[in-house]
Formats: structure tokens, sequence, C-alpha cells
């Protein structure tokens, strides 16, 4: 049911036109270990202004968004989650159309699902997204991710880490990140 998901939001946001990626735990399958997910993140690279847009895909792809306000929820978060009813999967369009999602994006990698090309995003910038996000599982996936993945790009993985380092209080993505890499 995941692929056809998947397959089903890529067609629905071409259609529209709407740049995007699929990251998080549905791209740690193509380049990491299996694992249990129950959901599919995408980065849409727009600003706000694209949810009604996003929310007609969200309707073709027949996810239901889950907050009442989700006008207000999305200018808040820069997320729009949503739930598929039939399989209870999660689906959350993720806002963001900073330089580096931009560039992120524009490199994602296509995969065809169910007859369909969707972009994933690349291995360096699913180990970008999950250093960010930082949680035990994000850091087991990335070493993960490393091991299966020996010719991964490091040089480009640093120079966006250390920028992310320099405009956070305290940021500390690239020693993160280094931490994981001496350790495999």
């Amino acid at each position: 049911m995941f692929q056809e998901l998947i397959a089903r939001i890529a067609a629905s946001l071409a259609v529209r036109k709407i740049p995007y990626m699929i990251i998080g735990g549905q791209a740690v399958l193509l380049y990491g270990e299996p694992r249990l997910t129950r959901d599919i993140d995408v980065t849409i690279g727009a600003d706000t202004s694209w949810l009604p847009d996003v929310l007609r895909s969200a309707n073709d792809i027949g996810v239901t968004p889950l907050p009442d306000d989700v006008e207000g929820f999305v200018g808040r978060t820069m997320v729009l989650p949503t739930q598929h009813p039939g399989t209870g999967i999660r689906v959350d369009f993720i806002f963001s159309f900073t330089p580096y999602e931009v560039e992120a994006i524009a490199r994602a990698h296509k995969v065809t699902m169910a007859g369909q090309d969707v972009a994933f995003a690349q291995v360096e910038d699913l180990i970008i997204h999950k250093i960010f996000a930082g949680r035990p599982r994000d850091l087991e996936d990335v070493r993960s991710v490393l091991i299966r993945n020996p010719e991964t790009d490091t040089a480009y993985i640093r120079r966006w880490l250390k920028q992310f380092d320099e405009s956070a209080e305290g940021g500390s993505f690239t020693e993160t990140f280094e931490k994981i890499l001496s350790g495999i």
C-alpha cells in the first residue's frame, strides 16, 4: 500500500507542478536498513501560499487533513499532517523553501514506483535531514545509511551542516555527523 500511495502523491504533485521530495523513513528504506515506518514525509519546495494546491493534491490522493484549523496549523508549523482513512497511513507535507531545500529537491533521485517517477531525497540530503532531526532513531538511520552507501559525498554533507551550525545557536550538527562517521 505504501508504494501505491507514494506513487499517487508523486503523480498529484507533478500535475500541479509542486516541487517535492520524499524524506524520512520511506527514504531510509531506499538507502538503509529495512525498518518499520507508518508514515510518509514529503518536503514541499514552496511556502504556505501553495497550501490550496497541496490541499487539492491531498484530496486527489485520498488523504484527510488532521488539524481542525488547517490554515492556522500550517501557518504556525509549516506542516500539513494528513492521514489515509483506509490504512491509517500518515502523510506529512512539510513546507520549506530555504536555499538548502531548493537545492536538495533539485538533486532528488527518481525512483519508479507503481509506474510513477517518485522524487526521493538523495542519500546525502537524507543524512542531513536525519542529523538535523537528531532523535536517537534518526541518528541510527544515519549510521545505517552511511554503512550501506560508502560512496556518500561527505563534503556536501559537511558544507551544509557547517552552514546550519553557523546559523543555529550552539549548533553541533557537524560534530554529530563526524562522531557517527568516525564510529563506522
